[in-house]
């Protein structure tokens, strides 16, 4: 039978489903997941409409590592409440666990809309997820990628092959005289010679694809003087210092009206769009499509 912490102020004989989800969360918070779990079962067979007793118990299946069993109880909190924060934002991190970036995206871009509708603040964690949710995605891609051009390398690699050995055979061989055999020798010698060329551009070719994936840095003048990722929408300030319009007003609102740099008092009407920096940020995401799966919202 299960008991409770002798030092509970809660009835233990016969105690309410706020009760155990209370002693379960106490339980979650010594990190006794799976008694967490046993409380959580109970409060919600006591009352089995609350969604917040199956996030909770979502979440201590997130820690234990049984992602099936938190999708489970998120999509059953959702069906409850179609905009329960948490539920997405969980459901979101047991779908990346699981492979299912595309959905986990969806689930997360939810979280992280009901979040701002909602003014809850989550600080970084719903969309430090949501960026590796989107970078796991981009990563599964260029691996399939990568195969394929593996794989195309191959192909073009063997026709090349195939293609020296056919015009080799097509050369008329020598009959013994020393002049035929040192044409013979010229010739199949200036094939193979081409045939060489050929592949070591084909191989250029590929390397350089290689390299170019490889360079994955945003410049330093792209980026925002806040969260320091890409200026999506960059605006200068009386004091000649560019920001992400988003940063910065979320830093006038939530801290106060001045430049986070200079100081200076600062107001939105102030904010100057940087036309010029904007350009060369669309043209560099442009060039670069990873941005989007690595940067922030």
């Amino acid at each position: 039978m299960f008991k409770f912490n002798t030092s509970s102020k809660h009835n233990t004989n016969n105690p309410t489903d706020k009760d155990l989800k209370e002693e379960g969360n106490r339980l979650f918070s010594y990190k006794q997941y799976e008694k967490a779990i046993e409380c959580y079962n109970k409060a919600i067979i006591k009352n089995p409409v609350i969604p917040i007793y199956f996030t909770n118990r979502a979440l201590c299946f997130l820690k234990l590592k049984q992602w099936d069993k938190a999708c489970t109880d998120c999509r059953r909190a959702l069906e409850m409440d179609f905009g329960f924060i948490k539920s997405c934002f969980f459901l979101g991190i047991a779908l990346i666990e699981l492979g299912s970036y595309d959905e986990a995206i969806k689930q997360l871009q939810r979280a992280h809309n009901l979040a701002k509708e909602k003014k809850v603040n989550y600080g970084d964690d719903i969309t430090s997820q949501l960026r590796r949710a989107r970078r796991l995605k981009w990563e599964k891609q260029e691996e399939v990628r990568q195969n394929q051009e593996i794989e195309l390398l191959s192909y073009l690699t063997k026709l090349m092959d195939d293609d020296l050995a056919r015009k080799v055979s097509e050369i008329k061989k020598p009959s013994g005289d020393e002049n035929e055999m040192e044409d013979y020798d010229n010739d199949v010698m200036e094939i193979k010679n081409q045939s060489e060329r050929y592949s070591a551009e084909l191989h250029t070719i590929f390397s350089k694809n290689d390299d170019r994936r490889k360079k994955r840095e945003v410049p330093d003048y792209l980026c925002g003087n806040i969260s320091y990722d890409i200026l999506r929408d960059p605006v200068i300030t009386p004091s000649g210092i560019t920001y992400d319009r988003k940063d910065l007003e979320e830093h006038l609102m939530k801290v106060g009206h001045f430049d986070p740099v200079s100081r200076q008092h600062l107001t939105v009407d102030q904010l100057i769009p940087n036309l010029a920096l904007k350009e060369a940020v669309e043209a560099f995401v442009m060039e670069n499509e990873w941005v989007n799966y690595y940067c922030t919202l």
